[in-house]
């Protein structure tokens, strides 16, 4: 049987093509862009995270590689598009070094606030939180009285923060790079996104190399993209300037748009019961739903409004029984995770890996049946196996292979370590855990990994099994919740295969990225460390100054310990949200909405978008998104044809550097002000 080609992914398949030559992209310039990055951007970033709950990862890329482009040119230097895209993954990289890159800034700063939360207090989670985590603030207070994560009783864990990024960049660097080789080199897929990120980065080289063109078409990707720019700093300057200055300036802050989102369950609740409403006012949104393919965002779209008609009718049949009229997003959405969307999202993300991998072995199958008809012979496979384009820096297989033995050990060896050092001794539990790390990293790693490097391949989707760390470790009989905290040999490196992808669209050299790393690792560590460690010291964090994480992280700690509490040996919050029926419910309908909608014939991201849309934490943001998914394909794509699937992402690429461009002025006005020394006259 062929497999059917997707209109909408072959659009995305020709907007651009793989170079014939490669340039080295480092030189020391992307030092200087590291350091402007660790000093300006990673402060706004963590900030941003707190305050909106939003990453600056893209505007400081953007950022970064215009201002080094200006720099050059005053300098009557010329930096070619592989430079570009270094420095453009240099400030990625560095907004990704210790979560900032989500928005989430998930690192010390959330550990120190799980400690100390409601959820971790009654749950009974608080006290037997290890030391490599943070330190109990009522045996080690004076560190959380003076706000400094460089104080004695946190060594334990800026170590272990010290070594697990290293350990993370190495292994996601070098592994995600033999996925690549593998689906790109052997399989020729066609990776049908990996253009979408490129196109920025085409458009700012353009800009160089076309300074001198008479025609203005060869210039369009620099006036999109200032277009898209212009856009990002109108509405950051009232979306995000206006409540960073006037909370700064006057301690209270102005927000026109509600900041993370306004919320209309507690009204709407009368009507739709059970259901969350709400908008989010991002801007963004819409442009975000111009950039990914149409039929995906319908999906998503599709899947809100099933979820819209059952929430109801759930809660009327007593399947939803904890909510109340009255109660707001977060508390919605909490209550009807512990009553019915816990095991029934974990049902749904299993349907998605199962078609998941169903696509990739019929795949592989069909590029079986092909090599045979062409004759192939094992010869001829191994020969593809070694051959790559000249000139792109190719490393062996046997570095490949090695570095992930031994980074998998290292992750092994430390997590026994760290549990006998809880437990005083080499507990008989400790030998449980074992066996699981072994499995993850011998066996689940490994293969998730490569289902998920050729599903981006083919369709742009990442595939996971859910709760395959926290099944492992709840059937291995563990009592207490040390571990859940280990570092665990459990990765999903296939996502670098499209990164990887970008970087040979773009024309640069591996081995240039490959420096990049080397220089990047210990700056991103100072940088994250300080910055976190200085705005704990502004003010706590959550507190009123950082409206997100005032109101997302509790939920967020609530939702973590309904699975911390399923080790604990004593009947836990798991055991209530754990429910068999609902998983298998979710499991059933997933497959079965794969399986009719492939019948029919329908596009393969709106299959997956309504699976996921089914499974949405917060769906505030889907309304933005559809809408500006409907204005790409019935206004923009007609007016401008294919040239649109060009167009668009350079505007999302000049609306990300606009938005950043006046969010890192607002947050240095912010930092200025609270770092004033007042004058007792």
């Amino acid at each position: 049987m062929a497999i059917r080609i997707d209109k909408e992914l072959d659009e995305f398949r020709r907007i651009m093509d793989v170079p014939s030559t490669f340039d080295e992209g480092f030189r020391w310039s992307a030092l200087m862009g590291a350091i402007f990055v660790a000093l300006l951007m990673v402060p706004g970033a963590i900030y941003m995270g707190l305050l909106a709950g939003v990453g600056i990862g893209g505007a400081a890329q953007w950022v970064t590689v215009i201002l080094f482009i200006e720099v050059a040119r005053r300098a009557h230097k010329h930096l070619n598009k592989s430079e570009i895209f270094v420095l453009f993954f240099m400030a990625g990289s560095m907004m990704g070094g210790l979560g900032l890159a989500t928005g989430r800034t998930s690192g010390l700063l959330w550990d120190q606030f799980f400690v100390q939360s409601d959820a971790a207090a009654a749950n009974g989670i608080a006290n037997e939180i290890p030391r490599w985590v943070s330190p109990n603030p009522i045996d080690h207070p004076e560190s959380y009285s003076v706000r400094s994560f460089f104080h004695v009783d946190w060594a334990p864990v800026l170590v272990l923060a010290v070594v697990g990024t290293f350990l993370s960049q190495l292994s996601n660097t070098v592994v995600g790079y033999g996925l690549f080789r593998i689906t790109s080199d052997i399989e020729k897929l066609p990776f049908p996104l990996a253009p979408v990120g490129a196109q920025g980065i085409m458009a700012m080289a353009e800009d160089i190399e076309a300074k001198s063109a008479k025609s203005a078409e060869d210039n369009w990707r620099w006036r999109v993209f200032a277009i898209g720019g212009a856009l990002g700093l109108a509405f950051g300057t009232i979306y995000l300037l206006l409540p960073v200055l006037s909370g700064a300036l006057t301690g209270t802050a102005i927000q026109i748009f509600p900041i993370p989102f306004s919320d209309f369950t507690g009204k709407t609740g009368r009507y739709l019961p059970a259901f969350p409403t709400g908008i989010d006012w991002n801007f963004g949104n819409l442009i975000f739903g111009m950039v990914m393919p149409f039929w995906g965002m319908v999906g998503s779209f599709v899947g809100l409004l099933i979820t819209a008609v059952a929430n109801p009718i759930l809660y009327r049949v007593g399947m939803l029984s904890n909510w109340k009229f009255g109660d707001d997003t977060i508390a919605t959405l909490f209550k009807n995770n512990v009553d019915f969307y816990f095991s029934f999202h974990i049902g749904i993300a299993v349907a998605i890996a199962v078609v998941g991998f169903w696509q990739v072995g019929r795949q592989m199958i069909h590029s079986r049946r092909e090599q045979r008809a062409r004759g192939a012979s094992a010869k001829e496979e191994r020969r593809l196996l070694s051959r790559v384009p000249p000139g792109r820096g190719d490393i062996p297989w046997w570095a490949i292979i090695l570095v992930y033995f031994i980074v998998t050990t290292i992750y092994i060896g430390i997590s026994m370590g760290l549990l006998r050092w809880y437990h005083g001794g080499w507990h008989p539990d400790i030998f449980r855990v074992l066996w699981i790390l072994i499995f993850l990293g011998a066996v689940y790693t490994p293969l998730i990994s490569y289902v998920t490097a050729r599903l981006e391949g083919m369709v742009g989707q990442v595939v996971e099994i859910p709760m395959i760390r926290e099944a492992a470790l709840i059937l291995s009989g563990y009592k207490g919740i040390a571990c859940w905290f280990v570092p665990m040999p459990i990765a999903n490196y296939g996502m670098m295969t499209v990164f990887y992808r970008q970087c040979e669209l773009t024309g640069t050299k591996f081995t240039s990225i490959w420096k990049t790393q080397i220089i990047l690792y210990p700056i991103i560590l100072i940088s994250s460390l300080f910055f976190m460690n200085f705005i704990w010291g502004l003010n706590p964090v959550p507190s009123f100054s950082y409206p997100y994480a005032q109101r997302m992280w509790e939920l967020d700690a609530a939702t973590r310990c309904i699975m911390y509490s399923a080790t604990m040996g004593e009947y836990s919050m798991f055991e209530e949200a754990w429910n068999k029926l609902y998983f298998a419910c979710g499991s059933g309908f997933g497959i079965i909405l794969f399986t009719i909608m492939q019948f029919f014939g329908a596009p393969i991201m709106m299959t997956y978008g309504v699976v996921r849309g089914l499974g949405q934490t917060i769906p505030h943001a889907i309304l933005g998104q559809f809408v500006g998914a409907l204005i790409g394909q019935f206004y923009f794509k007609r007016r401008l044809g294919l040239r649109w699937r060009q167009y668009i992402p350079v505007v999302s690429a000049g609306f990300g550097c606009g938005m950043g461009l006046i969010t890192t002025l607002g947050i240095g006005i912010t930092f200025l002000s609270k770092s004033a020394i007042k004058l007792p006259f």
